[in-house]
């Protein structure tokens, strides 16, 4: 199988903090990760993905994941490890044990593209050290905070970043070992329509948004 359809979640159940701008649209209750990963359980095209390290990922997502024999690549902020209502280093190691793959999503969940050099180093380079104290191994792979990236973040995620992959919020399906991975946001209004299929004009409104973003 050559294609791949990415599916990203966020927070799942009760925040408890206060939400920042945009999380809202994409926390969904508990009910509604268990539908979905009910429909994702016998697609083998469908990889799973968690982004922002909420607490829910361990106290949630992890349990209905092992529940369904599923995996999924969780990218941690790394600036917030401890945080109230964010994951700790056990909280990585734990994931790592169950069988679950630890990416980076920088340090701060900032807009790379409005970075400087020395800002962008830090997101890529300085969290993904930290990831792989905690872990013991690689992080090969990272997901780029609000969907926005330009030809110089990609260009620095390659270079001195050192990432096999880099995932986005582009919506549609990929080639499996593409460098490059879109993936379909699940939000809380609906939370299955990320499990779509693209259709094939779809398909091509995102490659050439995708195709715009890569060289701008």
């Amino acid at each position: 199988m050559s294609r791949v359809h990415n599916v990203t979640f966020h927070g799942v159940g009760d925040p408890g903090r206060g939400l920042g701008p945009g999380e809202a649209a994409v926390w969904i209750d508990a009910d509604a990760l268990v539908a979905s990963l009910g429909a994702i359980r016998d697609r083998r095209d469908v990889r799973i993905t968690f982004d922002d390290s909420n607490r829910s990922d361990v106290d949630i997502a992890l349990p209905a994941l092992l529940e369904r024999g599923l995996t999924a690549t969780f990218f941690v902020l790394a600036g917030r490890l401890g945080e109230p209502e964010h994951l700790a280093e056990d909280d990585i190691r734990r994931l790592v044990q169950s069988g679950m793959t630890i990416g980076s999503h920088g340090m701060d969940h900032v807009d790379w593209r409005s970075l400087n050099s020395a800002a962008l180093q830090r997101e890529l380079v300085a969290s993904r050290q930290i990831l792989e104290r905690i872990t013991g191994s690689s992080i090969t792979a990272a997901s780029v905070p609000f969907g926005s990236y330009d030809r110089r973040v990609l260009s620095a995620a390659r270079s001195i970043g050192g990432y096999r992959h880099i995932y986005t919020s582009d919506g549609g399906d990929a080639s499996r070992g593409s460098w490059l991975q879109p993936r379909n946001t699940v939000h809380g209004s609906d939370p299955r329509a990320a499990l779509a299929p693209a259709r094939p004009v779809a398909k091509i409104t995102v490659a050439m948004k995708s195709r715009a973003k890569r060289w701008r």
